[in-house]
């Protein structure tokens, strides 16, 4: 049975885990979870995810959830193994790995996940009177003060874990691509030349413009 996706296509945690389908060529099949009449939260999908969240996979009977325990998943079974995860045996690079894995959470994910949802979100949800300017103003400096140790980190590798493209330049896709939209270029705009050197890289791959 193909790999099934319960998401939905727009979410960013749905389309984290479709780039890393798309990056391994994993056939897979994407069941729409229609959140606007709350599927997510009847019953019968919260026996498959207790949150009621998105998504979930379900890989021949074996259920999981958590977009990034998915990636992982999806990364060590389907070939990603010294492509977009290190070789287990190779310590140093799995602690590298796992720094970075950190440094995306702590250092990129809460300010730029705040910034999108106190601008662009509540423009897209037709509240942009809403939009709290010392909220924006905080997520502003947090995110400024981490792309400082991003920029020095990217300055010395080709990518956020080492030299070679992994499951945690995927994580910051569609925040990092939402940032834009909500009108903030730090990624693009060159003022930090070696973050905008990683950023084109990893978003014009393949993988992720076809999601």
């Amino acid at each position: 049975m193909v790999l099934r996706l319960y998401g939905y296509a727009a979410i960013t945690c749905t389309k984290t885990v479709r780039c890393v389908l798309e990056e391994l060529n994993v056939p897979y099949e994407l069941i729409n979870v229609d959140l606007s009449k709350g599927e997510h939260k009847n019953q019968e999908y919260k026996a498959k995810q207790p949150f009621g969240q998105v998504p979930y996979i379900d890989d021949d009977g074996f259920v999981l959830y958590e977009s990034r325990a998915i990636c992982y998943y999806i990364a060590r079974k389907f070939g990603g193994v010294g492509k977009l995860i290190p070789d287990p045996t190779d310590i140093q690079k799995i602690a590298r790995f796992e720094q970075a894995a950190s440094v995306e959470v702590t250092s990129f994910e809460r300010g730029a996940s705040g910034l999108v949802h106190e601008t662009f979100f509540k423009r897209i949800k037709g509240i942009p009177n809403e939009i709290n300017t010392t909220i924006v103003e905080h997520y502003q400096m947090i995110l400024e003060n981490k792309l400082e140790g991003y920029e020095t980190i990217l300055s010395g590798q080709k990518y956020i874990a080492g030299d070679e493209f992994s499951l945690i330049d995927i994580f910051h896709l569609f925040y990092g691509t939402l940032l834009k939209e909500a009108g903030f270029s730090y990624l693009e705009s060159g003022y930090y030349p070696s973050i905008t050197r990683w950023w084109n890289d990893i978003s014009s791959r393949p993988s992720w413009k076809n999601v």
